[in-house]
């Protein structure tokens, strides 16, 4: 046997007993593939896992509002032209501190002649509270004593034209006069007796009524006057900010017209137009967390303390689709349980409604 046999035989031999790693690849299972295989199982299941729970949980609902404040509008009761308006927006006012001041001449003017209509009735007043003067009550005693001395005078006139006539020394015509002189004598000095008692009197007491009546009646158009001309300066009813302004130093205003307006800002509340499906179960004292963006998404607590008693307006329309009907909403007003210097009207609020109720 030749050595290039022997060799042959002999590589033949060793690659029957050592097997390639071609060989050994073909002939056992990758263990690197089921790994991976594995793991691409696991992270899909977990994919689908975490996206069926996001499906089940329940989403939130999120409702916007804003905060508010008290506004007072400030108007004019009189006509005139501004002469004064300390103040200006922006402005932190007082209470009763001064706004603004109106000029009005024509105003002044029928005050003081109410003032002096006030006086004659006073006088009036005065005159018929004193009674008669006594003046007057001696000059109508004297002409009581008068008319009954021509009373006197005339009855013996009468008396002796009587006594010549039934004589017949005089015609019956001298005792027709006589007896018309007797007449009036009489008349006269029951007309005096009837003026001494009247002066002795004084006024009645209806008399003495429509004197206070009057007086009554010109302090009444005072006060009324003097109330129009209070109304010329302009107070503060509450303390606050000036909100906007609305009249010009020598404008003219009529009554009703706003002059300017006043905010509140110590009475702050978070205003939230609601559906009504959202408003079913809240009630006044419930509190609740908010968020305010422009302090910087602080969580506030509120407390509810006013829900509209009726709906405003419909916050969501119906289609046909749905069959569903129009749901109307309600405002609601929610107080901050602290206070908080920083909250302005008009500032945007969120709360998670899902996380009230």
């Amino acid at each position: 046997m030749s050595r290039d046999s022997l060799n042959e035989t002999s590589d033949s031999t060793d690659d029957l007993r050592a097997p390639t790693p071609v060989q050994l690849a073909a002939a056992e299972p990758p263990r690197t593939s089921k790994m991976a295989a594995i793991i691409v199982a696991f992270s899909v299941l977990a994919i689908v896992g975490l996206s069926l729970w996001y499906l089940v949980q329940p989403q939130p609902l999120l409702v916007q509002g804003e905060a508010d404040a008290t506004r007072v509008d400030i108007a004019a009761r009189i006509d005139g032209r501004v002469a004064q308006r300390p103040v200006s927006r922006g402005d932190n006012i007082t209470a009763l501190q001064l706004l603004v001041a109106i000029d009005n001449p024509e105003l002044l003017m029928k005050l003081h002649e109410a003032e002096a209509a006030r006086v004659v009735a006073l006088a009036d007043l005065a005159r018929i509270e004193v009674g008669t003067r006594a003046e007057v009550v001696a000059e109508r005693k004297a002409a009581v004593a008068a008319a009954e001395a021509s009373l006197t005078l005339a009855q013996q006139t009468y008396d002796r034209v009587k006594q010549v006539t039934v004589g017949g020394f005089e015609p019956v015509a001298k005792l027709d006069e006589a007896t018309a002189s007797l007449d009036v004598a009489t008349r006269t000095l029951e007309q005096a007796k009837l003026a001494y008692q009247e002066a002795v009197a004084g006024y009645t007491a209806e008399e003495r009524g429509v004197a206070q009546a009057a007086v009554a009646k010109a302090e009444a158009a005072i006060a009324t006057l003097q109330a129009q001309v209070n109304e010329m300066t302009v107070k503060a009813p509450i303390a606050g900010q000036v909100y906007q302004v609305g009249a010009e130093l020598g404008e003219y205003v009529s009554p009703g017209v706003p002059l300017l307006s006043l905010v509140d800002l110590s009475d702050v509340w978070l205003r939230f137009d609601l559906r009504e499906d959202l408003v079913k179960d809240l009630k006044v004292g419930d509190r609740f967390t908010a968020r305010i963006p422009a302090l910087g998404d602080t969580p506030v607590t509120v407390e509810v303390r006013t829900i509209a008693t009726r709906g405003e307006y419909a916050g969501w329309r119906a289609t046909r689709a749905t069959g569903d009907f129009d749901l109307r909403t309600f405002e609601v007003r929610a107080y901050p349980v602290d206070k908080l210097p920083n909250l302005r009207p008009g500032m945007s609020a969120y709360a998670d409604w899902n996380g009230v109720h």
